[in-house]
């Protein structure tokens, strides 16, 4: 290769220095320093629990990020462009690097700390400046690492723990998340990917192959505009199109392109969320006539099971709710059920089939569809698919849900009045956040009537599990629950009462069945199935705040799509007065139960006085109120292959 000459390097360094001013005066300008950044400014040995040296290893570039002292941070910009100016001896050097680097690269390594997955240079800082210019990927380097101590009330630093661990199986270093729990969640996968390709090195492998091609189409695609990592898309996209063997743009660039639109939505933060009727908007006489004369389409609608009807309460809610659409509409609309579908990825190939045997309304009834649901609804745009979960909305997916913690407060009231312990038992299914709001309305409730009550909570940790229910409800009573809740519902046929809230005679072992909560999913049904055959569906969102953002529904009992079902016979008259009267007052949106001053479980204030949470503060509630005795599981010891698994990452928390 030819040698540069001397005016050939100044012509290079000009635009160096260019980048270097340019990127100064920006940062300056927003009242940020525009030196680099210097980790002697950042941290103080008492925030370090020990170094760890990690030897000589290969080092990203778009890592490094700033030098060791304050002193060497000022030759250069945020960017790691020069800032001396031409004909200084700092630019004669850096033109004679750039010159050795274009002869014959650079090899000799640098020296650099390391700090929560950052590294900051302590000889090389011209070597790192040269590579950034030329768009370099990596650089080989000397690594002591600068372990933070240990603080579980700092999100960043417990993620860096859980990065080590990760690093250490792995030795991958490029990927971050910003979430706890992912990085977890992805050394499941590449252990997955190690056992698909046979191979030793898997690992190198899995970055070669998977991960960086990604990460390359994916910022082709605009994913650096976006305010999420890099890492937190890559786990969504192997969530919901499955773990390749390797990404190529001929097999994988137009699903990235599905997925950066969703992206661009749950970067949002924001939802149109349906919280009352469903109602159909005024039409025009023209589109109502046209209407008369036009024959209409029978449509095909799919109800997508877990479970089976003999073994689910929750699939024959939600099978009552598809033969009452099919009874309400007859002719109008052809229904049919798929049982069994595997709660995980696999789940794709039914709706898929669904799909290509022309079914216009497919309605997943779990929220451990949410992930092949969605990778569905991007594949086929023209089908709608609905999701049964009370999360955030996706552009391409309808999610649905009822407000299960009104009904649930009510039984709480029940469950308060009811105890001579003074102790309730709930058996929660699942740590999502509709659990966890039901879990704090029924405590809310049960407390309104008898402020001395603890609410015990224990987790079978699986959605619509009736026998692991069994086994914690009788842990519960082993720890003093004399009332037991169980988010289960009955099943047809079943007299075994061990739903809802109910009592066990210690000595003759007979149930008292209290009441439970119920849902009525064909009135959703109904109204859905109502507006898409008159051509309304589309004006329900047009009429929408915001129509570029998808809409939820989130009913609760003014719609009748979640009530209470007490018993006559075990409930006094008194109390009978005061449910009706609460209930009222919940349809009428005359009492509020979400309103401050609310305490954690620590004592913590989490809602001030006259505060009321709204919807996003409720279906992303992540803390137990006071009251409950129990944790919320740590989301990292969950087993990446239970099915809410591919749930998280995909919803907000």
């Amino acid at each position: 290769m030819n040698t540069l000459n001397h005016t050939e390097l100044e012509v290079v360094y000009e635009q160096a220095y260019r980048s270097g001013r340019l990127a100064w005066s920006s940062q300056m300008s927003k009242g940020e320093p525009g030196y680099l950044k210097a980790l002697d400014n950042i941290v103080q040995s008492p925030d370090v629990a020990s170094e760890v040296s990690l030897g000589l290893i290969d080092i990203p570039i778009d890592k490094i990020v700033g030098t060791y002292t304050h002193s060497r941070s000022i030759s250069f910009a945020q960017n790691f462009m020069p800032l001396m100016p031409p004909h200084s001896e700092f630019a004669s050097k850096w033109m004679s690097l750039y010159a050795h680097h274009i002869k014959e690269g650079i090899t000799d390594p640098i020296k650099v700390y390391e700090y929560l997955n950052r590294f900051f240079v302590i000889e090389g800082n011209k070597r790192v400046s040269v590579l950034k210019f030329v768009q370099g990927t990596t650089i080989r380097g000397y690594v002591t690492r600068l372990v933070p101590k240990k603080d579980s009330e700092d999100k960043k630093t417990s993620i860096y723990y859980e990065f080590m661990n990760f690093y250490k199986y792995t030795g991958i270093n490029t990927i971050w998340f910003s979430e706890l729990g992912r990085f977890t969640e992805l050394l499941t996968f590449i252990r997955q990917y190690g056992e698909l390709i046979k191979d030793e090195d898997y690992q190198k492998a899995f970055l070669a192959n998977v991960y960086r091609p990604f990460r390359q189409l994916y910022l082709e695609e605009g994913g650096q505009k976006l305010d999420m990592t890099t890492g937190d898309a890559f786990l969504t996209f192997i969530k919901i199109y499955g773990l390749p063997v390797e990404v190529t743009p001929e097999k994988d660039l137009q699903n990235i392109k599905k997925l950066m639109s969703e992206l661009k939505v749950l970067e949002k933060e924001a939802s149109n969320v349906k919280t009352d009727q469903i109602q159909s908007p005024k039409k025009r006489v023209l589109t109502s006539l046209t209407d008369l004369v036009v024959p209409k389409k029978i449509l095909k609608v799919a109800f997508v099971y877990a479970k089976t009807t003999k073994e689910s309460g929750w699939v024959y809610a939600h099978e009552l709710g598809r033969l009452h659409i099919s009874d309400s509409f007859k002719h109008q609309i052809v229904t049919t059920k798929i049982e069994n579908v595997p709660e995980n990825d696999s789940a794709y190939e039914t709706l898929k089939q669904l799909a290509q045997e022309n079914y216009d309304i497919i309605f997943t009834t779990s929220p451990t569809f949410v992930a092949p649901s969605l990778k569905a609804a991007m594949e086929y745009p023209s089908i709608k698919f609905f999701n049964c979960a009370a999360t955030h909305s996706y552009k391409s997916l309808t999610l649905y849900y009822g407000r299960i913690h009104e009904p649930r407060y009510l039984l709480g009231m029940i469950a308060g009045a009811m105890t001579q312990t003074n102790t309730i038992g709930y058996v929660a299914p699942y740590p999502i956040s509709e659990v966890v709001s039901s879990i704090n309305a029924f405590t809310l409730g049960a407390r309104a009537v008898n402020p001395r009550i603890t609410v015990k909570a224990m987790w079978t940790y699986r959605w619509d599990n009736p026998e692991g229910g069994l086994h914690v409800a009788e842990r519960l009573r082993e720890e003093g629950a004399d009332i037991i809740s169980n988010e289960d519902l009955p099943i047809p046929g079943d007299s075994s009462k061990t739903y809802g809230v109910y009592k066990i005679d210690e000595k003759t072992q007979e149930k008292t069945h209290y009441a439970m909560a119920i849902w009525n999913w064909g009135v959703f049904y109904e109204r859905v199935i109502q507006n898409i055959l008159n051509g309304t569906w589309k004006s329900i969102y047009e009429e929408s705040s915001n129509p570029e953002i998808p809409m939820n529904f989130w009913l609760g009992m003014n719609t009748g799509i979640v009530d209470l079902l007490y018993s006559n016979r075990q409930i006094n008259h008194p109390m009978k007065l005061l449910i009706e009267s609460v209930k009222k007052s919940i349809i009428r949106n005359e009492f509020t139960i979400f309103e401050g001053p609310l305490y954690d479980q620590y004592h913590q204030l989490r809602v001030k006085s006259g505060e009321i949470l709204d919807y996003e503060d409720i279906v992303h509630m992540d803390w137990l109120i006071e009251g409950v005795d129990g944790q919320l599981p740590d989301l990292k010891d969950l087993k990446p292959t239970d099915p809410f698994s591919y749930m998280r990452g995909l919803i907000k928390h």
